[in-house]
């Protein structure tokens, strides 16, 4: 079929617009939402901790000789209802448990809402399945009372034992959670709507991905709206009225930014020989020669028995015997080119068999020859 210079031209412009438009799908299939990238500063939770008993178990709770403390709150609880315990008198308390409570009360948290509690032993109560917490306060940083724990506990764990000591235990029951158990008292004051700006703190320092989601809040809400201060902050101007700054947040939070490109770096677990390589690790040309030494000692002891004529007065003794052998294996040399990515390095490494121990000493030499273009952290 003959095509025209015209129909050329024009299925060339199709041709740019569809490379254009992948290239625009990529670009936005990589990118991610500001809600993912960066938090509003001042915008977070707040931990709060309290103290208080849980009651109700079946013989599972504190030893009371072992843990004073736990008597010591049950005889001021019973002093506030106006009971006294007579003087001399050993409290045995196997049913009670003294337990701290700890919780994180979200951002704008209202008086009147609930929030999940974890509820954990600090005695010695074997277990607090079926206890219930009694009344807790539970403070902030600053001391004040921001919520009263109270209700039910949910334990994951149990354990069985028997009469000659032996016991099974499965998960952890001296710690629980009481879901919706603590009831919010008092707000935590908030600078959201005192500020002039808004300030966006990205949860990975990158100055680069800073000053993409500045560029990217200018486009959409005009020049001059947002401004990067530094790898973590960008300073949105924001309007006065709740309603309308409630409004705008929500919609910086739902812009897409494709983020920096993540630094080249080796993360090594050296407690369970987990290594982690980014994306970005280049190899400079390097050979490397993987091999390793087998030492392996044996021990066959033998008894030396004394002739006829001395055996009624020798004495029969072990002798050791021992072997020693070492035993080198072929020694496997790979060769990095320059510019080697993150697939060809595993592939190497794995063509000559390396465990996870090899693989760090591997890194490590590698880091110290100056081949290795990425940070080695072991952690």
């Amino acid at each position: 079929m003959h095509l025209t210079y015209r129909t050329r031209v024009h299925l060339k412009h199709i041709a740019l617009v569809m490379l254009l438009f992948a290239a625009f799908v990529a670009e936005q299939a990589m990118a991610d939402r500001v809600k993912d990238l960066a938090s509003v500063a001042g915008v977070r939770n707040n931990q709060l901790t309290g103290y208080g008993l849980v009651v109700g178990l079946n013989g599972t709770g504190d030893q009371t000789t072992q843990t004073p403390f736990t008597v010591q709150s049950i005889v001021n609880m019973l002093t506030q209802f106006g009971i006294t315990i007579p003087p001399g008198v050993s409290l045995q308390l196997k049913n009670v448990a003294a337990v701290t409570v700890h919780a994180d009360l979200p951002p704008f948290a209202k008086p009147g809402q609930t929030i999940d509690v974890t509820v954990s032993s600090i005695g010695n109560a074997k277990s607090l399945r079926g206890g219930a917490l009694l009344m807790a306060p539970m403070r902030g940083a600053d001391g004040n009372v921001y919520a009263i724990a109270q209700g039910n506990l949910v334990v994951g764990g149990f354990g069985a034992s028997g009469n000659d000591g032996s016991k099974v235990t499965v998960n952890i029951p001296s710690a629980g959670r009481i879901p919706n158990g603590a009831t919010v008292e008092r707000a935590v004051p908030s600078d959201f709507l005192t500020n002039e700006a808004v300030v966006l703190n990205l949860h990975v320092p990158d100055f680069t991905t800073s000053n993409r989601l500045a560029e990217q809040i200018n486009r959409t809400m005009g020049p001059g709206t947002a401004e990067s201060l530094d790898a973590v902050s960008v300073v949105v101007r924001a309007p006065a009225d709740a309603s309308q700054r409630t409004a705008f947040v929500s919609a910086l939070q739902t812009l897409e930014v494709t983020p920096g490109e993540v630094q080249a770096r080796v993360i090594v677990n050296s407690r369970t020989g987990t290594v982690v390589i980014g994306d970005n690790v280049r190899v400079t040309p390097a050979a490397v020669s993987h091999g390793s030494l087998v030492v392996t000692i044996s021990e066959s002891p033998f008894a030396s028995q004394p002739t006829a004529p001395f055996s009624d007065s020798g004495e029969t003794v072990v002798l050791p015997d021992s072997e020693v052998s070492i035993t080198e294996e072929d020694a496997s040399m790979f060769l990095f080119e320059p510019g080697t990515s993150l697939d060809e390095i595993v592939q190497a490494v794995n063509r000559v068999g390396a465990a996870p121990g090899d693989l760090v000493a591997i890194l490590e030499a590698l880091k110290q020859a100056g081949a290795l273009r990425a940070e080695l952290i072991v952690i």
